[in-house]
C-alpha cells in the first residue's frame, strides 16, 4: 500500500470512529485506555480533536475520569528549525527509550493543509523504526491553523497518553517560530535542536527561544560535521551561561548528537532525567505542573470566548456590516472591533 492509500485509509478510519462516537461509553473507553489499547487511545484523541458538541461533551467526561491516572509521565517538548532533524532524532531517541523498557508516545504537530485540513508531513512515514515498535505510539495531529502550529488539543492528548500508561510523552513542534512558547507551557523539559555550520551560531535563532530551553542538542554530529558540532556546542554553552539566572537554578547544558549513528542519544536522556531529578529534589516539579494547569484553564476560557463570539447569530450580521464599512473606509479595524465587542452580549 502506497503512502497516499495509507493516508486515505487512516482518514476513513477516523471518519468511522467519529460516526461511532455517539454510542461510546466514556467508562468503557477509559477501561480500554487503562489496559493500553492503542485503538481506544486513538479513538479518544480523535474525540478530543472533534468540534461536534456531542464529541466535546464525551471527551470532557473521559478526560475527567482519566485525570486520576495521569501525572506520572515525563513530558518533553522538542523543537528546532525545519531540517534540523527532529523526526530523525525522535525515531532514534524513542527506540533508545523503549530499549530501556519505557513506553513512548509521540505527539507530532503537523502543519495543516489549507485544502484537506489534514496533516501534511505524516510523521509516521519519517519515524520508520519507532512506528513499528510495540511500546511506542505516534500520533500526527493537524495544527488546525492554530497559533504557531500547535494543535489546540495537544494537552488533552497528553493526558490520554498518560492514562494509557506511556512513560515518556514527546511533543514535536512544527518549528515555525511561535509554537515553542505553547509547547514550553505544556511540557516538563524543553529540548532545542540546533544545527552546526548553518550560519552565524548565536544569531541563527531568537534569544527568547534559547532562554526557554532546558537543554540543547547539536544534531547531525557525524562525518565531516563532528568538528563543527563540537565547536557549536562550546559556543552555545558559553552563550547560555550569559543569560540571567533561572528561578529554578538549573543551568541548561548542550550536547552533540547523531541520530544516524546513535551517538549522543543516551546523553540526551541523561540530560532530561538529570533535570527531572533536579526539579523533584527541590519540590519544583509539581509546582511547575500546577502553574501549567492554571495557564491551561485561562487559555481554555479564551478559546471558548472566542468560539462563542463567532458562533452567535447576531455576530455574523454585525461582522459583515463592519467589514463593509472597513472596505468603504468609513471606520478603522480597531474601531470596528471595539464596536463589535460592545454590542455582543454573552449569555451568563
Amino acid at each position: 500500500m502506497d503512502e497516499q492509500s495509507k493516508s486515505r485509509s487512516e482518514q476513513n478510519a477516523i471518519q468511522r470512529i467519529r460516526r461511532r462516537s455517539a454510542d461510546v461509553n466514556p467508562r468503557q473507553l477509559l477501561n480500554g485506555l487503562l489496559h493500553g489499547n492503542t485503538a481506544d487511545l486513538a479513538h479518544a484523541i480523535t474525540l478530543s480533536e472533534s468540534q461536534r458538541p456531542t464529541d466535546i461533551e464525551l471527551s470532557s467526561d473521559l478526560l475527567q475520569q482519566a485525570l486520576p491516572y495521569t501525572g506520572k509521565a515525563m513530558r518533553v517538548g522538542i523543537t528546532g528549525v525545519p531540517g534540523v532533524g527532529k523526526s530523525t532524532f525522535i525515531d532514534a531517541f524513542g527506540n533508545y527509550l523503549t530499549s530501556l523498557g519505557k513506553k513512548v508516545a509521540v505527539l507530532a504537530i503537523d502543519p495543516t493543509s489549507q485544502i484537506s485540513h489534514g496533516s501534511i508531513l505524516g510523521d509516521k512515514t519519517r519515524m520508520e523504526k519507532l512506528s513499528i515498535d510495540k511500546n511506542a505510539f505516534i500520533r500526527p495531529s493537524p495544527s488546525a491553523l492554530s497559533l504557531g502550529g500547535v494543535a489546540r488539543k495537544t494537552r488533552e492528548a497528553i493526558i490520554l497518553c498518560e492514562a494509557a500508561g506511556y512513560d515518556i510523552i514527546l511533543v514535536e513542534t512544527v518549528g515555525v517560530g511561535q509554537s515553542e512558547t505553547a509547547v514550553h507551557g505544556m511540557t516538563d523539559f524543553f529540548l532545542l535542536l540546533m544545527l552546526a555550520g548553518a550560519g552565524d551560531q548565536l544569531q541563527g535563532i531568537k534569544r527568547g527561544i534559547m532562554e526557554m530551553c532546558d537543554g540543547m542538542l547539536i544534531t547531525k554530529s557525524d562525518g565531516d560535521n563532528i568538528k563543527k558540532a563540537n565547536y557549536a556546542k562550546a559556543e552555545y554553552g558559553s552563550a547560555l551561561h550569559l543569560f540571567p539566572a533561572r528561578p529554578d537554578g538549573w543551568i541548561p547544558r548542550v550536547e552533540v548528537c547523531s541520530a544516524i549513528n546513535g551517538t549522543g542519544v543516551e546523553d540526551a536522556w541523561n540530560l532530561i532525567s538529570g533535570y527531572e531529578t533536579w526539579m523533584k529534589e527541590r519540590n519544583l516539579f509539581a509546582i511547575k505542573r500546577q502553574e501549567q494547569d492554571i495557564g491551561w484553564m485561562h487559555e481554555t476560557i479564551k478559546e471558548h470566548l472566542l468560539d462563542s463570539f463567532y458562533l452567535l447569530s447576531q455576530t455574523k450580521v454585525m461582522i459583515s456590516e463592519q467589514e463593509e464599512m472597513i472596505r468603504a473606509n468609513k471606520t478603522t479595524p480597531f474601531r470596528a472591533a471595539e464596536h463589535l465587542l460592545k454590542m455582543v452580549k454573552f449569555n451568563s
